[in-house]
């Protein structure tokens, strides 16, 4: 018998950043020596104190339920995080932690959408804007940028895009993929048009705040336009800042009434995110930040490293990034040129198979013609893989 799967779930596809990520490491148990420039998270150790936190959660016996929508000492932490790092108040009631700043997002959408809602999306965009409103019955409305821009829309473009169905915009500064951050005025100019459309609601993706060199310090679309406050959600989380993707914490604040669905949501399904990893979450909000600014030293260097080894290549243009750990190259000179080869997605099986890196088609990020790369490993992978690639579209 044939089981037929929901309409929901035919209608999304899998994570191309993982699906690449396995055909490496599949490749790579074969014995084949892979550079997997493909995931999306830093190679370095979670700090010490974070660790110890959560071994002493254990000890302690930390670990039963919580509150579904995150204990009372991690939204504390985050409430503080907000107000000393981004200049905004807000109560418990107006912050969620859920499993990871994806799950946050998610809890988001199935709180706000209903079917025919339309949901503005930049491109590049992170794989999961696209799927996450079809999940609520939304569609998502996709507007481009590309690299002349830096890939930043501008406040017409939005204008352009909106309709009497728009509900939600996402922003993500700095970006994944692209690398690059919406400076101040670049926000003013988005937010100019958002005051006219006051149904619209605004999710601003903060996952890569801290990895920043680009400006001088990171501000979002609240910090600019406080008059938005009331209808922007500011999404979080502890994996990318302190090495934490395994450990599956993320948040967001916003207004109560919308905070207040989503945590209602998440506790129809997943309910409260690992009491333990919890614990260790408030001591990398509270405790010693030095982690950051040294791992953001070290990725700068590589960020250096791998931009000026791309442009070398004939028929790669890479702009440089603000932050991340991600470079998002223009790869179309080298598809034109390379007999057999039409696509990104082509080009991305031709690397894994002839430069035995790893890399994933920029069309995954509504970007044709690009591949997104990661250095969030080490200098002598780097500098492997740039003279793989070089050597294999030489």
């Amino acid at each position: 018998m044939e089981i037929r799967v929901a309409q929901r779930a035919a209608s999304i596809k899998p994570s191309p950043t993982l699906a690449v990520t396995a055909k490496a490491a599949e490749l790579k148990a074969a014995g084949r020596d892979i550079i997997a420039l493909s995931a999306g998270e830093p190679d370095f150790d979670t700090p010490e104190h974070i660790k110890e936190a959560a071994t002493r959660a254990i000890r302690d016996g930390r670990t039963k339920y919580t509150a579904a929508g995150g204990m009372p000492e991690l939204k504390q932490a985050v409430a503080d995080k907000f107000r000393r790092e981004n200049g905004l108040a807000y109560e418990a009631q107006q912050i969620l932690v859920s499993c990871g700043a994806k799950h946050s997002i998610y809890n988001l959408m199935q709180a706000l959408l209903n079917p025919g809602d339309e949901v503005i999306v930049p491109a590049p965009y992170w794989v999961s804007y696209l799927d996450m409103p079809k999940l609520a019955g939304a569609e998502p409305v996709v507007v481009r940028a590309g690299i002349e821009s830096r890939f930043k829309i501008t406040g017409k473009q939005l204008a352009r895009s909106i309709t009497d169905k728009s509900r939600l915009l996402m922003l993500n500064s700095p970006s994944n993929p692209t690398g690059v951050s919406y400076s101040g005025a670049e926000l003013e100019d988005i937010a100019a048009a958002l005051v006219e459309h006051p149904d619209i609601i605004i999710l601003t993706d903060d996952i890569y705040e801290h990895i920043l060199w680009g400006q001088d310090d990171f501000k979002n679309i609240v910090n600019v336009c406080p008059e938005l406050a009331g209808r922007t959600v500011v999404v979080n989380g502890v994996s990318k800042a302190y090495s934490m993707t395994g450990w599956r914490i993320g948040y967001l604040g916003g207004p109560a009434s919308l905070v207040k669905a989503a945590q209602k949501i998440q506790s129809q399904s997943t309910s409260n995110p690992s009491s333990v990893s919890q614990y260790a979450a408030v001591a990398a909000l509270n405790g010693d930040q030095t982690y950051i600014r040294e791992s953001t030293a070290i990725f700068k260097q590589r960020h250096d490293f791998v931009l000026a080894g791309l442009n070398s290549i004939d028929g790669v243009e890479c702009t440089a990034s603000d932050g991340t750990f991600y470079s998002f190259p223009n790869m179309q000179g080298v598809i034109n040129r390379l007999d057999g080869i039409n696509n990104d997605v082509k080009l991305g099986e031709y690397l894994l198979e002839q430069a035995e890196v790893a890399l994933v088609p920029g069309s995954a990020f509504g970007a044709k013609g690009y591949m997104r790369l990661s250095y969030a490993t080490s200098m002598e992978n780097l500098e492997t893989a740039i003279a793989r690639l070089r050597d294999a579209l030489g």
